[in-house]
């Protein structure tokens, strides 16, 4: 967790989902809730107040306090590097309009730090447009809504869990790279799925759209022998 918060913030609230929808009592799911806010206020606090001992335990803890500093305070501190960086994707977005600039035309991505990744959103709606950015939001939640069907039909536990687990880690994975781009959430990392570069982020997204299929199959295969 130390190098990679947000990560291991999307893996737990992925944990959370797969607990609401294996039916784990929402008593249980509250005092988990209630203990993860309870430890997140007090490793802030101590990266806020007592920055030398929070580097010591988690290096990258004075960086988390910056970027949430910068996002909901916005105090007069020094323009941070992701400061530039949402203020260079806010642009792009300008120039996009709601029809786009045209394929290959824009001229953000020389500029954007991590325009082929972390903000390539940001590209997509300077070339595409408004209507390039809804229709890649459109193809997520297709994948979304397969997935529930898929696991709506599977009769494993183990299977419809996996589905819903890998897929709303996908989608989830790809809304807060959008609601970065837009300068709606503080600076992540997070990737976009399928579309941003990467060799690692791809293959594991194949490996999980793998799995996802593997327990589709397994499930029509059932529905056959019954019928």
């Amino acid at each position: 967790m130390p190098n990679n918060f947000s990560t291991s913030a999307l893996i737990f609230i992925n944990g959370l989902v797969l607990m609401f929808v294996g039916k784990i009592k929402l008593n249980f799911i509250a005092k988990v809730l209630g203990i993860s806010f309870l430890a997140a206020g007090l490793i802030y606090g101590i990266a806020r107040f007592i920055p030398e001992l929070a580097t010591k335990i988690m290096p990258r803890s004075t960086t988390w306090v910056s970027r949430i500093d910068s996002f909901f305070i916005n105090s007069d501190a020094e323009v941070m590097d992701e400061d530039y960086q949402k203020t260079q994707a806010l642009v792009a977005i300008q120039n996009g309009s709601l029809f786009g600039a045209g394929p290959g035309k824009s001229t953000q991505r020389s500029i954007l730090p991590y325009s082929e990744s972390d903000f390539i959103f940001a590209i997509i709606l300077e070339e595409y447009g408004l209507i390039g950015g809804a229709s890649a939001l459109l193809f997520y939640l297709i994948l979304l809504f397969r997935a529930i069907r898929i696991f709506l039909k599977t009769e494993s536990i183990f299977g419809s869990l996996t589905v819903i687990g890998l897929m709303f880690s996908l989608v989830f994975q790809a809304l807060i790279n959008m609601l970065v781009s837009v300068g709606i959430m503080p600076v992540t990392g997070q990737t976009l799925p399928l579309i941003s570069m990467g060799g690692t982020s791809l293959v594991f997204t194949f490996i999980a759209l793998g799995i996802i299929l593997s327990v589709s199959r397994n499930s029509l295969e059932g529905e056959y022998e019954k019928a």
